[in-house]
């Protein structure tokens, strides 16, 4: 028994202070512990990861959600937008991801192209991110026009996380990276979640949505919601892993937070990797046979 868990002396009057309740914590997280922490009022932690390392420490920190997201394609491939990526590509990413995480639910996204055509080719495409690259639920952008394909998916037996407000894939149609849901539009946002979450969404995913809008689409719906620039009232959040850890470069979008400055650090990593190079002290004796 430790120090803080040993009861207070008899006759000194002494009381610990009541603790929060410990919430059990699950070997895997599954889709019904979300549902769990939205009934309860607990927040939960998404980031997006794509290979082994990144998987394993997020793992390792508790984030209970790991998106392997199309945002691959514009922050490990070079594009320009989430558009390229293939379905080939995100079974790897996938793949790569589930292999090492242990605890998180790995949510793949459906890329764009791969579900759009038709029920089947959803399927199809879920079916080999599931069995292929060992995803657990998939994600698919879109409103209410979608919840055929919702309904399709979880009859096959895929969990489908649903993406509303700003949806990446569709930026050309909605003119640009712009807020969905302002003014007479939030409307539209809270019934997009409510048709998705009767075709059986497990959860709700906005983006780029006015708080109070988002606000009330989770005051609206019974399934757990997660935000990205779409305020503080959701169950969970999301950030793409090399926004939040100051990867990326260049001007940062309004929602993001850089919770350290990892650009910088490899940088200077790098700089006296090639000093060393350059100057001959490395490698030195301790690094040869």
């Amino acid at each position: 028994m430790t120090s803080a868990e040993m009861p207070a002396p008899y006759g000194t009057g002494a009381s610990t202070p009541e603790e929060p309740r410990q919430v059990p914590r699950p070997a895997r997280i599954r889709t019904h512990h979300l549902q769990q922490a939205k009934a309860e009022g607990r927040r939960f932690a998404m980031l997006t990861a794509y290979d082994q390392y990144t998987a394993q420490i997020f793992d390792e920190a508790g984030i209970e959600v790991l998106l392997v997201g199309d945002s691959a394609a514009n922050n490990v491939l070079g594009h320009a937008t989430t558009l390229p990526i293939t379905l080939n590509e995100m079974v790897l990413f996938t793949r790569a991801v589930s292999s090492a995480a242990r605890r998180p639910l790995i949510v793949a996204d459906l890329p764009f192209g791969s579900y759009e055509v038709s029920t089947a080719r959803a399927v199809e495409s879920s079916v080999r991110l599931l069995k292929e690259g060992g995803a657990h639920a998939v994600k698919l952008e879109g409103g209410a026009q979608f919840a055929d394909t919702v309904r399709a998916l979880v009859r096959a037996g895929i969990p489908v996380m649903a993406h509303v407000g700003f949806t990446p894939q569709s930026e050309h149609a909605l003119g640009g990276y712009r807020v969905q849901g302002r003014g007479d539009t939030g409307r539209r946002v809270i019934d997009d979640a409510l048709a998705l979450e009767a075709a059986g969404a497990f959860c709700v995913l906005m983006e780029m949505v006015p708080a109070e809008v988002a606000a009330k689409v989770d005051a609206a719906v019974q399934v757990p919601t997660i935000g990205i620039g779409a305020g503080a009232s959701t169950t969970g959040q999301v950030l793409v892993w090399q926004d939040m850890a100051g990867l990326r470069g260049g001007k940062q979008p309004k929602f993001v937070k850089q919770f350290a400055e990892v650009r910088s650090v490899l940088a200077d990593a790098a700089t006296r990797y090639a000093e060393e190079v350059r100057s001959g002290s490395f490698p030195g004796p301790e690094h040869s046979f």
